[in-house]
């Protein structure tokens, strides 16, 4: 398949620029995978479409204040992001400058914090954080949350609470798993009272979730590899759900990424590692039953997953409809339930 299968024309103004008032006051467009039924509803909605023994599945990764500003001896500006953490004091980032510093320069950082760089790594850098204080310690003092490209506007306190779920546990994700934000404490007390299973992966989503892909034919695009873990515990759980008739419910794509890398064999199995799991229609799905996910970017590869999922020409109806509709699009944006 090409890349442009996957293109669609989305109003500049349709994309969220700002969190709605209420974590759970966006709206949800319900697609039922099998009646070839679309209905527009509220995220609190939710509720209604759940059964008996559906289990959720979440991402509890935590957004790291991964953004850094800070200039070159030169005094030119430089902007880093980072990608992941590969020690208590070194870092792989991303860096946007004029001209890159050469080896072993130094980056003087807001506070009077500096880093110096060690090597390149492709598009990559690696930086080692200089002083006492630890890279997670520095990036919580100074670093701004990443908001994504096409949120045009700089982070706001606000961010650092709204671009994050109530769930966050694991430091280590640069974006936000967004299909969770939709979620607070009330309604997630709420689903536990009515029988509805909470369980969690960790997959620590890195800043090439925003790449570009380049290629025309989908399948020469090189997947971006980010770290995960589906525990046994969670393994035990899913068990016992499918057991009792439930639903295998993944809340956002990088759950999709989870599950699936971890029953490549057929069957779900602990992992912790890494997943460069690129899912495009054809795909089969061993655990997952159904997607809750917000809408993505035109040629993106979550738009293939979820077009993987759901099949292409119902996805892109649906986002006719939610363009149509004025749904709002992206990380603050609303929701889609494909079930």
């Amino acid at each position: 398949m090409k890349r442009a299968d996957f293109n669609f024309t989305l109003p500049p103004e349709l994309i969220a620029q700002y969190p709605t008032p209420q974590r759970t006051g966006s709206r949800l467009l319900y697609v039922a995978k099998q009646e070839q039924r679309i209905e527009d509803a509220q995220f609190s909605d939710l509720l209604n479409y759940l059964q008996p023994h559906d289990l959720l599945v979440f991402n509890n990764t935590k957004v790291i204040p991964a953004r850094l500003l800070g200039q070159k001896a030169t005094g030119g500006k430089v902007e880093i992001l980072l990608e992941r953490l590969l020690n208590e004091k070194t870092m792989l980032a991303q860096l946007r400058a004029s001209k890159s510093p050469k080896i072993d320069g130094i980056i003087q950082l807001e506070q009077g914090f500096k880093i110096k760089l060690l090597a390149r790594q492709a598009e990559f850098f690696v930086f080692q954080f200089l002083g006492e204080h630890s890279a997670l310690q520095v990036l919580e003092q100074i670093g701004h949350i990443p908001l994504p490209p096409y949120i045009q506007r700089r982070d706001v306190r606000d961010d650092h609470d709204r671009y994050q779920t109530v769930f966050a546990e694991k430091h280590g994700a640069v974006a936000a798993p967004t299909a969770g934000l939709h979620f607070d404490h009330a309604m997630l007390a709420t689903l536990e009272a009515r029988g509805i299973g909470l369980g969690f992966i960790t997959l620590h989503i890195g800043a090439g979730t925003f790449q570009p892909m380049r290629v025309e034919n989908i399948i020469e695009h090189p997947i971006h590899s980010e770290r995960m873990e589906v525990s046994l515990e969670l393994c035990q759980q899913i068990q016992r759900h499918q057991q009792q008739g439930g639903r295998i419910i993944a809340v956002g794509t990088t759950t999709v990424r989870a599950l699936e890398t971890a029953s490549q064999t057929g069957e779900l199995q602990p992992y912790q590692g890494d997943s460069q799991l690129f899912i495009t229609p054809g795909f089969q799905f061993n655990t997952v039953d159904a997607l809750l996910t917000n809408f993505h970017l035109p040629e993106s590869t979550l738009i293939m997953l979820v077009s993987a999922f759901a099949g292409k020409e119902r996805v892109f109806k649906a986002y006719r409809h939610a363009v149509d509709q004025a749904y709002r699009f992206f990380s603050y944006g609303d929701a889609m339930f494909l079930a």
